[in-house]
């Protein structure tokens, strides 16, 4: 039996066309992406409006589902409709009105060897109420600091897809700034330049301008990322897409983490722990507190999300016809 203790109202999830009972577990503990972590899985969120339960960017999330599958040569088997449909069938089933949603595609049971020649793909979707990714403190703004290691590089690794296996160097870093006092922790790349959170990207605020950087410095270009950059320009606010340096994070009026799970997050203070592992100066950005631009975007993007701007209602797939 598998209690949903963290996993707030999950009462079912979707697996190979077929709903289970949250309790019940059916996987073989020799499939294969439990030892090599062949998975690929996307994090969607869905909001209450006033037509109920409504999913954000479902077809760019599931639109990038495929293109990770096909990155780490898996044939998803179904369609993309059958899966945006199984997203929006787990919300009516657990009856939730907000969600965090997890499609996950992953070799399952058939061999062990590192060739997946008898494992055959499966997937899995599930869905259950979950807050502020970072925990309450979001709101009045996070402390991060730089790790020593650099991130996974582009030349590496195509990180346009979302691959379980590339979120082992998350956990370590990410349990590293947690265990360094700091709520999350920010990557530089292998050029010495800020590339993203563990799993989030990175926007910095100097002179009224949204900086963020693209995927030529090793991150995930995030949907919310997207999304921010078209809303920012919505505001009226000069949006630039190009390197951060370490010094543009440092010395930023403001800066912010987003993504699905942590949507809008306000970054306060940052550590540069990437010249000196065991003392990091710290730096605060502003005056301590989530900025007005930062604060407006994230104000904004709220009710993007809950369908309160009727230009953006186009990135929402309502879970009730």
């Amino acid at each position: 039996m598998f209690p949903n203790t963290h996993f707030k109202n999950a009462k079912k999830y979707w697996y190979m066309n077929k709903l289970y009972d949250w309790s019940e577990g059916i996987l073989h503990p020799m499939i294969h992406a439990l030892h090599y972590g062949t998975s690929t899985f996307e994090g969607i969120r869905a909001y209450p409006t006033s037509r109920g339960a409504a999913i954000f960017r479902l077809k760019e999330h599931i639109d990038r589902f495929f293109h990770s599958a096909e990155v780490i040569r898996m044939k998803v088997p179904f369609t993309k409709e059958e899966v945006i449909e199984a997203c929006r069938l787990i919300i009516r089933e657990n009856d939730l009105k907000s969600a965090y949603i997890r499609p996950l595609l992953f070799y399952s049971y058939g061999n062990l060897g590192l060739v997946p020649k008898f494992s055959p793909p499966e997937l899995l979707v599930a869905a259950w109420e979950w807050g502020a990714y970072l925990g309450e403190k979001s709101n009045q703004g996070v402390n991060a600091c730089i790790v020593p290691k650099r991130r996974i590089h582009n030349s590496q690794m195509d990180l346009s897809a979302k691959l379980g296996g590339v979120y082992v160097q998350s956990m370590i870093n990410g349990t590293l700034a947690r265990d360094l006092g700091y709520d999350e922790a920010i990557f530089l790349n292998l050029e010495g330049r800020v590339a993203e959170g563990p799993g989030e990207n990175i926007c910095v605020i100097k002179d009224g301008v949204l900086h963020t950087n693209d995927r030529s410095e090793s991150i995930l270009e995030g949907i919310t990322r997207t999304s921010l950059l078209e809303i920012a320009s919505h505001l009226g606010y000069k949006t630039r897409v190009a390197p951060i340096k370490k010094e543009d994070l440092l010395q930023a009026d403001e800066a912010f983490f987003c993504g699905t799970a942590v949507e809008v997050t306000s970054i306060v203070k940052v550590a540069d722990f990437s010249e000196n592992p065991d003392k990091g100066p710290e730096y605060i950005l502003g005056d301590g507190r989530p900025g007005p631009i930062a604060t407006r975007i994230a104000e904004e993007y709220r009710k993007v999300v809950t369908g309160q701007n009727p230009h953006f209602e186009k990135w929402l797939t309502h879970v009730k016809d």
